[in-house]
């Protein structure tokens, strides 16, 4: 098994919508094409904040983390905002998703961020397992307005 952690290529849009789409499905989440189409263009701009790092199994894209940076008002440095994580379901609980976390940890100590930080669906339980093995929640509760 060879596992290479990257950053997405223009090359791989295909690979991640089909990963994209399982991921909203996932979360039963309908999103229009162009905010989709949005997405991939800006991990794709090189001057925008978000990114993406692609998980790729024996020459095979199995799962991605797309992240952002930020400036807060608690610390001197920016946070990094693991915003989404999806492996592909077929191979889950195979360190796919560690891999991912830990390389963003490890991004984020070379670029001198403060902290790494997310959330999932409380219900996720199999998410959560991963990432209480990471940190315990700190109990935060998220609320959204929609406009």
């Amino acid at each position: 098994m060879s596992l290479q952690i990257r950053d997405a290529q223009p090359q791989d849009q295909a690979d991640w919508l089909k990963l994209w789409s399982d991921y909203l499905a996932f979360y039963n989440v309908d999103l229009a094409e162009e905010v989709t189409a949005h997405t991939w263009a800006r991990v794709m701009d090189p001057v925008s904040r978000l990114s993406m790092r692609l998980a790729v199994l024996d020459g095979q894209t199995v799962g991605f983390a797309i992240h952002h940076f930020h400036d807060s008002t608690w610390v001197k440095t920016p946070d990094c905002y693991l915003e989404d994580l999806f492996i592909d379901e077929t191979i889950r609980g195979k360190g796919i998703g560690r891999a991912l976390i830990d390389d963003l940890i490890a991004i984020s100590k070379e670029k001198g961020w403060s902290r790494l930080y997310w959330h999932t669906d409380e219900n996720n339980q199999r998410a959560r397992k991963l990432y209480d093995s990471y940190v315990e929640s700190d109990g935060h509760i998220r609320y959204r307005l929609k406009f």
